[in-house]
């Protein structure tokens, strides 16, 4: 259970959404002025209403009073309206900031949180709190607030009619408020809590077998999947009936106080009537003012029940932006990297994964020169990939310092950091864009020349011109729609186009036919030209031409050196490694 479902939802989501509405306070200002108008002219609608029908039973002339009665509702119904219009002013630019900020947010988390956050839950929560913004500005301005000064005033003019009945409804009321809000807060809000959690894991689960559709044909798992997804709509379901349920029952309880406080404000007011103590106007001022009171206490139970569910609906997007994103400068003064900084070196490293029971990296002391290609290989789990991961600051150190060219990269803002390092993933991510879009994600101000160049140096322009729309062609969802050796031009093309000073890849043919290997490892090498390059080697002879192998093994680097030497090494890992994949192959 998340740390934010305990006490104190309320309070958070409020504060929110007021941090938002403060951004056009000018409006709240303007909303609040209407909604007393109107709620002024309704309260005093049942006195004028009273003096009405004395006027009648007077036989004097009610026009008078008549046309005050219909200039009351002009005003009443003229100020709802104008409210009306001002809070979708409020909501709409509202929402947008939420969901804007939110991505914004998100898109700044760290590696770690969107390793374990399903993308299909999350885009769940930032749209489902973003429309709990437009209920909670309908509730708590345009329902609960008028509602609750209605009730407030009506209460005022029943105690000045007999200060009996003022007294009973008064404590009528706040028994059915603290009912309301206590059946509401503490039994149907848990409840709906877990049922909007399990909504969310519906929402990833759709989205997990959804962009993993082709391993789901793959291994005929579909009837699989559905009964996977079965399971979760189970709890989903029984966590839903049971939230209804409970709204279902509160409102039962409510509707039986209401009764009550309605049979012990009417009867008082009758008993008046009996004993000499009011007449017939002052009878239908009564009636008047507890159909009132009635209809905006049952108002106001809706309007809890709906302010618990908006804040429920709303508390998931909270706890995403509570979340720590990424520490941009880690250590100060701020310092800006010197142009083209591509000499790299670790200075007594020392790193672990939360929760490991050691450190992967203690004391990791390594210098690689500009513009030298490294291979670095060793088993799986051996720090290989976390290396380069430290260098683009996806994780941080927790000892020591990582510099280029001197310039400790923890003093370096991100975005100037990640741009002096492209990157060449062993499975290329593409955006459900134009191919265009896609190389010129390195740069965005790149000119179409400067794309078509970076396609023709990728080896990728050949298959691009052939495409009915070339260019300007959209890949699909992850690239889909490119075979795994375009994907990789691509990437290699959006490498060229960034012209980055230091090259990561991490063994970019690896999952490639003959043919397609060829094409992308003669991209590579034009590629590395200039570049310090840092190639994650899965298959060693990958590496054979590289300047220099560094070997890792448990988190250490065992042995560096340049391949002849140490397939030298008689008892040497790189050796034994190599001589392995040469007898598999």
């Amino acid at each position: 259970m998340s740390r934010f479902s305990a006490d104190g939802a309320l309070a958070r989501v409020l504060s929110f959404t007021v941090r938002l509405w403060l951004r056009l306070r000018g409006l709240i200002v303007v909303i609040l002025a209407l909604v007393l108008a109107s709620t002024a002219a309704d309260i005093t609608i049942p006195v004028i209403t009273g003096r009405l029908v004395a006027a009648v039973a007077d036989g004097a002339t009610p026009w008078g009073i008549f046309a005050t009665l219909l200039g009351l509702g002009i005003v009443s119904i003229g100020a709802k309206i104008l409210s009306y219009f001002c809070i979708i002013d409020l909501t709409v630019p509202t929402m947008r900031t939420a969901e804007a900020e939110a991505f914004a947010h998100i898109q700044r988390l760290p590696a770690d949180w969107h390793a374990n956050a399903f993308a299909g839950s999350t885009v769940r929560k930032i749209t489902r709190g973003a429309w709990a913004l437009d209920d909670l500005g309908d509730v708590l301005l345009l329902a609960l607030l008028p509602s609750v000064l209605i009730l407030l005033g009506t209460i005022g003019t029943l105690t000045a009619f007999r200060w009996e009945v003022g007294l009973v409804a008064f404590i009528g009321a706040t028994l059915f408020l603290g009912l309301s809000l206590a059946l509401t807060l503490f039994w149907v809000a848990p409840a709906a809590r877990l049922a909007n959690a399990q909504d969310s894991r519906v929402s990833g689960a759709l989205a997990d077998a959804i962009t993993s559709n082709a391993v789901v044909r793959a291994h005929a798992g579909e009837a699989r999947e559905d009964i996977r997804l079965g399971r979760v709509l189970d709890k989903w379901a029984h966590r839903t009936r049971r939230t209804w349920r409970r709204g279902t029952w509160s409102g039962l309880a409510q509707d039986i106080s209401i009764w009550g406080l309605r049979a012990a404000v009417l009867g008082g007011a009758l008993l008046s009537y009996t004993r000499g103590l009011a007449d017939a106007g002052e009878i239908a001022f009564v009636v008047s003012a507890l159909g009132m009171l009635d209809g905006y206490l049952r108002q106001i139970g809706n309007h809890v029940r709906a302010l618990q569910k908006a804040v429920n609906d709303a508390e998931e997007l909270v706890e995403l932006m509570a979340a720590v994103p990424e520490q941009d400068i880690a250590r100060h003064p701020a310092q800006a990297l010197p142009a083209r900084a591509a000499a790299l070196a670790f200075e007594h490293v020392n790193y672990g994964y939360v929760g490991a029971p050691s450190p992967l990296f203690t004391d990791l002391h390594v210098s690689i020169p500009a513009g030298q290609k490294v291979g670095l290989v060793g088993r799986s789990g051996s720090g290989k990939t976390t290396f380069v991961k430290l260098i683009q600051r996806i994780h941080e150190v927790s000892g020591g310092a990582i510099t280029l060219d001197g310039v400790d990269i923890a003093r370096v803002p991100l975005a100037q950091l990640r741009r002096q390092i492209a990157l060449v993933p062993q499975e290329p991510i593409l955006f459900h864009r134009s191919l265009a879009d896609n190389i010129a994600y390195a740069r965005p101000d790149a000119t179409q020349t400067d794309i078509h160049k970076a396609a023709q140096q990728a080896g990728a322009a050949d298959f691009i011109t052939r495409l009915p729309k070339g260019y300007g062609t959209e890949v699909g969802e992850r690239g889909v729609k490119l075979s795994g050796g375009e994907r990789q031009r691509v990437a290699i093309a959006r490498a060229f186009l960034s012209d980055a000073p230091v090259l990561v890849m991490d063994e970019a043919t690896s999952s490639l036919d003959s043919e397609a290997e060829e094409r992308v490892a003669e991209a590579a090498e034009r590629l590395m030209e200039g570049r310090t390059t840092l190639v994650i080697a899965h298959r060693l002879a990958t590496v054979e031409r590289m300047d220099r192998i560094l070997v890792f093994d448990q988190g250490r680097i065992v042995e560096d050196g340049t391949p002849a030497a140490l397939m030298a090494r008689k008892n040497g890992l790189y050796r034994a490694l190599r001589q392995r994949q040469t007898l598999v192959a």
